[in-house]
């Protein structure tokens, strides 16, 4: 069994170049950014003398190639450098937030799914009839709200409004994070839902019209254990990919999404390094963000060789 993941490692030794290359666009894209770190440290108090010593300080006057160079030397060694605007260890703040967002985007993936799953189900069960059609019209309309507007609506009604939920921040204890969390994670789900409800619709419906599935029925299998044991594994397949996908596109909503509830993510820390200019911070969250985006496709092609026993990725790899 084992030896049809032979592909892993390959797959890792390949995302090496892929990575050197993130560093290349991340680097040189940050620093074409208008503005002076130096100047927005200073801020008030800034002189051209000051901005000058400052800016020597901080290295921003070398030129770009040799802060590049010292930049990828740090790297290899594991050091992201000292941020900018919080004088703290790049990595600290990174280590910090990275557990807040893939705990929102677990939780969103795991809303995205308990939405999906019945409404697919419902939808392929009895195609080209209204509750089709509804299921339909709710991934149009899903697919085609903006997502910082979908969590400002939420924040009115469901905050505001109603008082049910709280309107930012991360809570002190696990419930309360589970509690917090809930809302950035509803509007992430919202924009997953669309393309998730979609393809299981499709694959759904293949599955039904299947000659084990009409074998299973002749049998006595009908409702909820027709369906989960005859179908769902089948017809989950194809969406295991889409889920890959769209988990990387996820991870650039959260950005704007923990920045709109105030969820002290990567999100946040890469808006305000960003506004601040605090080079290393955006570097830092940029390369953690691409490593998670390769770690998602490594993970989404085990899932779906694990699933589907007529996947042998290791082959393909081979040839």
């Amino acid at each position: 069994m084992f030896d049809r993941f032979r592909f892993v490692p390959l797959r890792l030794l390949q995302s090496i170049p892929v990575i050197f290359g993130v560093t290349v666009v991340v680097f040189f894209m940050v620093h074409l950014l208008p503005g002076n770190p130096a100047l927005a440290i200073l801020g008030q108090t800034a002189t051209p003398e000051r901005v000058a010593a400052l800016s020597h300080q901080l290295g921003l006057d070398k030129p770009l190639w040799n802060q590049y160079l010292l930049f990828l030397g740090h790297l290899v060694t594991g050091d992201l450098g000292t941020s900018i605007t919080y004088q703290q260890p790049v990595a600290k703040l990174v280590a910090d937030a990275v557990p807040i967002t893939m705990s929102l985007l677990a939780y969103a993936l795991v809303i995205s799914l308990l939405i999906s799953v019945p409404l697919a189900a419902m939808a392929a069960s009895a195609p080209g009839r209204a509750r089709d059609h509804g299921v339909r019209a709710f991934t149009l309309v899903g697919q085609g709200m903006p997502q910082f507007w979908v969590g400002i609506m939420l924040i009115l009604l469901l905050a505001v409004n109603a008082g049910l939920f709280p309107v930012g921040g991360y809570g002190e204890t696990p419930l309360e994070h589970v509690y917090y969390l809930f809302l950035p994670a509803l509007t992430l789900a919202i924009a997953m839902c669309p393309t998730i409800i979609r393809s299981l619709r499709a694959s759904t419906i293949n599955v039904l019209g299947s000659d084990y599935v009409g074998t299973a029925r002749s049998k006595g299998a009908s409702g909820v254990s027709l369906f989960r044991l005859h179908v769902l594994r089948n017809a989950a397949i194809p969406t295991v990919s889409i889920i890959g996908v769209n988990l990387g596109y996820l991870v650039g909503g959260s950005l704007v999404i923990e920045r709109v509830f105030a969820v002290p993510g990567l999100g946040s820390l890469m808006i305000n390094a960003i506004f601040s200019r605090d080079f290393p911070t955006i570097q830092a969250v940029a390369l953690v963000v691409a490593l998670f985006v390769i770690a998602v496709g490594i993970l989404t092609d085990v899932v779906y060789t694990a699933i589907d026993p007529r996947v042998d990725l290791s082959t393909k790899e081979r040839a």
